[in-house]
């Protein structure tokens, strides 16, 4: 099971999560969120991926932030249609992993994935809440039973210490999941990871 742990902010506290070496590392290049990341990424271990998190970017935007950043992995947070995902992808040159995130409440419907499923590498299924992401609040977790495609997907969406339980339930489901991702449920305060909570994830077999 991977680990991503996003939102991250603060230099120290970047190479402090570091140490543990989760698999992704999420920086927020969304202006509107308290998590924006707006500095430079100090030199990590080659195995934590960078992760670039997007909502409603022009694809120039985040080719910057790619190069800009040496990003491993993109997560698409916004409204991105089919076209905008493939030329994405056209324009990264299948090099760098695309994530595309769908937010969740009661239900979903399934069938919004298919066009998505040839063109981006994961999905990602968030909380639907008052913002794209970090709303501290969990989905209906049983919605995913009815999941019928074979992509792996990123599970997320406020899940702290007391959801670890459930995510180990969830995963015995005959199911693609690929991940959890965490953040606000593991942070002292927007942006800034409390880490003596984040070694508890060791606790996700």
């Amino acid at each position: 099971m991977k680990i991503k742990i996003c939102g991250m902010k603060y230099p120290d506290n970047i190479l402090e999560v570091a140490a543990l070496l989760p698999d992704y590392m999420g920086f927020i290049f969304w202006e509107r969120s308290a998590r924006y990341f707006d500095g430079v990424i100090p030199k990590l271990p080659q195995s934590i991926k960078k992760t670039g998190v997007f909502v409603n970017e022009t694809i120039e935007g985040i080719l910057h932030k790619v190069a800009l950043h040496d990003l491993q992995a993109i997560q698409l947070h916004g409204k991105e249609s089919v076209d905008f995902c493939t030329e994405l992808q056209s324009k990264l040159q299948n090099k760098i992993e695309v994530i595309k995130v769908f937010s969740i409440l009661d239900d979903f419907n399934f069938e919004v994935l298919k066009p998505y499923e040839s063109i981006c590498d994961y999905f990602l299924f968030d909380t639907k809440g008052k913002l794209p992401g970090g709303n501290g609040t969990t989905f209906d977790w049983k919605v995913l039973e009815s999941y019928p495609s074979s992509k792996p997907f990123f599970l997320s969406g406020g899940i702290g210490l007391d959801e670890l339980e459930a995510a180990n339930e969830i995963m015995k489901i005959n199911l693609p999941l690929y991940a959890i991702d965490v953040n606000s449920k593991f942070e002292i305060e927007p942006g800034l990871k409390n880490i003596e909570a984040l070694q508890n994830l060791s606790t996700i077999k």
